[in-house]
């Protein structure tokens, strides 16, 4: 490129600050980043810290940023949930490009709404589904195109959510309750609703779910449970939600081990452990699972009709030691598994020896999301460098998505009714 496309970021948070504002910091002749908002002083500091953005372009609320003249190529919007189409309909008419954050939002008439918008404008719309800019769902994708297991039959995947990173973002954090956010099979699961429908190739005809928030409710609190894990609850040592072993001592997850990154960086900007200490006796992380005013799911299935007759289902599991996405899919002269974590595929055409592809890269070094976050800025800026305005991951095909998701939602709250989604 000869000159970088330049970038404004609605929400300096977890995903518009520290997942894709770094792709900067390796690729300068692509990306430039020189505006920002957000609500909190400390995120803004470190925008103005990291990326050199002049204070006169750092402003305290989005409404502020897109009252001024377009000053930037892009704007992100990696705002709360249900903020998500405002702003961008707001950044739209400004004359911006959109990186929109996922989900779009949990209400259809919005997601529709924008999309309407992107057409009438001509802008490029792109939704942060991040799976597919992997190697991991590439290789796979290619495999299924190229016909390696004949027709595809069957999808099976499961989303491990880990026991850790629920009680994190689903029962103490930012996406515990639907009428703030949004339902967690929108936003936690939407990514693999959007890669089913990618896979699989045709549009959904129906879906059918079950789930329910079994576990971290009130009256699962064991005897002795205090409100806050650092009040002399009598659980602690036993009990594996506890804040202090999540964010304190945990060697995958706590600030002793893994340091200042996510997840103890929501807690703090910068955090170290006097900050973390502070935030766990007065901030909403170190509440108890069992006494937040969470609504989530804790575990969903979904099945899944596709028009071509393939059949997918899908598990979203909270009750899993790791973070981590398996899949398998049969087809009438093979099968293909993996597991994203691993980033390994084994194929298994019939008849003949399996053969492993190994997505490993030497030193394993990926962005979050098994590469897809890097993936996806390095595919949008070349989309708007060339010109594009429909990327891989663009907002028809995300709406696409988000209806099967919102769809599976309303069978779950309805005990399970199959949806035809033509009618939904």
């Amino acid at each position: 490129m000869s000159t970088p496309i330049t970038f404004a970021i609605c929400g300096c948070g977890a995903r518009g600050l520290d997942a894709y504002a770094p792709y900067q910091r390796q690729h300068p002749e692509e990306m430039k980043i020189v505006a920002g908002a957000d609500v909190r002083p400390e995120r803004l500091a470190l925008l103005r810290e990291r990326y050199s953005v002049p204070p006169e372009r750092c402003f305290d609320s989005d409404e502020a940023l897109l009252a001024q003249p377009r000053l930037a190529d892009v704007m992100i919007v990696a705002t709360q949930d249900r903020q998500h189409v405002s702003a961008a309909l707001k950044a739209l008419d400004k004359g911006y490009h959109v990186l929109l954050e996922k989900p779009i939002s949990p209400d259809l008439a919005q997601c529709r709404a924008l999309l309407d918008k992107a057409r009438e404008t001509g802008r490029a719309v792109v939704v942060c589904h991040v799976l597919r800019y992997t190697k991991f769902y590439a290789a796979l994708k290619d495999l299924l195109d190229r016909g390696e297991v004949g027709k595809v039959e069957t999808i099976d995947a499961t989303e491990h959510v880990a026991y850790w990173h629920q009680a994190h973002s689903f029962v103490r954090g930012n996406w515990r309750n639907d009428r703030e956010t949004s339902p967690m099979i929108l936003q936690k699961s939407c990514h693999d609703m959007d890669i089913l429908r990618w896979l699989a190739g045709e549009p959904c005809l129906k879906v059918q779910s079950f789930g329910s928030l079994d576990h971290f409710k009130a009256e699962n609190a064991p005897e002795g449970a205090a409100l806050r894990c650092l009040d002399g609850c009598a659980c602690k040592d036993a009990c594996p939600y506890d804040a202090e072993k999540i964010y304190i001592t945990d060697p995958r997850t706590g600030i002793r081990g893994r340091g200042a990154g996510w997840p103890c960086g929501v807690l703090a900007s910068e955090p170290n452990e006097e900050k973390i200490w502070d935030a766990l006796r007065t901030g909403p992380y170190g509440r108890c699972v069992f006494h937040c005013d969470n609504n989530v799911v804790d575990h969903q299935t979904v099945s899944l009709e596709f028009a071509n007759h393939i059949y997918a289902t899908f598990t979203m599991t909270a009750f899993t030691q790791d973070c981590h996405r398996s899949i398998k899919v049969t087809g009438s002269q093979g099968e293909i598994e993996g597991d994203m974590e691993q980033n390994v595929l084994h194929l298994r055409r019939f008849g003949r020896p399996e053969e492993t592809i190994d997505l490993r890269e030497e030193g394993g070094a990926y962005s979050g999301h098994g590469g897809g976050d890097f993936g996806l800025m390095a595919a949008f800026c070349r989309l708007i460098a060339q010109g594009g305005a429909d990327g891989l991951t663009g907002i028809g095909a995300s709406v696409e998505s988000h209806v099967m998701a919102l769809a599976a939602e309303a069978s779950r709250l309805d005990g399970g009714r199959t949806i035809t989604l033509a009618d939904f």
